[in-house]
């Protein structure tokens, strides 16, 4: 049995940005950032922060365009995938990206809380302009408080 599977709750460091592919599917590229906090031998607070780049495909990522931004506090479900590139100098590039499934805005929207977005489970094929709907919300809002870490 395999498991690829990426779970991280952090601030989006940069506006989301949205493109076409040529096949007309939505992407949107954007990083976040997550805080490990801890004390060292000497009692002393230390703090890392690591950078996640995230891809977002389909109607994720048109909600991802609408409704995240620069700041935004989100919870982020995916797997990772690493892709490689020659540069124009032939030398082998590699970027680890981890390719969202489900979204869930923390940030507070009024009195409800965050709100919850799952991508489709499966690729979808394009039959014509009634074949793409938007991914209902999950029927259950995830506390922070229940997240196992």
């Amino acid at each position: 049995m395999d498991l690829n599977k990426v779970m991280l709750i952090g601030n989006v460091v940069r506006d989301p940005e949205i493109r076409t592919t040529p096949g007309g599917q939505t992407v949107a590229s954007f990083s976040i950032a997550t805080n490990r906090v801890w004390k060292d031998k000497d009692g002393q607070q230390q703090k890392k922060t690591e950078f996640h780049n995230i891809v977002a495909w389909r109607r994720l990522a048109e909600i991802v365009g609408q409704y995240i931004k620069k700041g935004s506090k989100i919870y982020l479900e995916g797997r990772l995938q690493t892709r490689s590139w020659d540069d124009q100098n032939a030398i082998k590039r590699y970027r680890t990206e981890v390719i969202a499934d489900n979204m869930i805005m923390l940030d507070k929207a009024g009195a409800s809380g965050g709100m919850t977005y799952a991508a489709p489970s499966a690729p979808q094929v394009d039959a014509g302009p009634s074949a793409e709907q938007p991914a209902p919300p999950a029927e259950e809002e995830i506390n922070i408080e229940d997240i196992p870490f």
